[in-house]
C-alpha cells in the first residue's frame, strides 16, 4: 500500500470509525506496513496487501512506541 493510495482515504479504524495512517517500516529486505490509530494507541497490520481491521488483529501500542510513532507521522 503506497501512502497515496485512495482507499487510505476511505478506510476507518473498527473501533472509533476514525482515520487510520499507514505506518511502514523496514525489516531487513522487507518493508513491513501496518495502519496506525493514534487516538486508541492501536495498530493494525497489512499483510500481502490487505488491510487486517478486525478488532481482535489490532495490537495495543505502549506509550513510548506511540510518542515515536507520533514524531514520524508529523509533517
Amino acid at each position: 500500500m503506497k501512502p497515496d493510495d485512495p482507499l487510505l482515504k476511505i478506510l476507518a479504524c473498527p473501533l472509533d470509525k476514525g482515520p487510520l495512517h499507514l505506518l511502514a517500516e523496514e525489516t531487513g529486505q522487507e518493508e513491513a506496513q501496518a495502519l496506525y490509530n493514534p487516538r486508541l494507541h492501536r495498530r493494525y497490520p497489512i499483510t500481502d496487501g490487505i488491510p487486517q481491521l478486525l478488532p481482535s488483529s489490532g495490537e495495543q501500542v505502549p506509550d513510548d512506541e506511540h510518542e515515536e510513532l507520533l514524531k514520524r507521522m508529523a509533517p
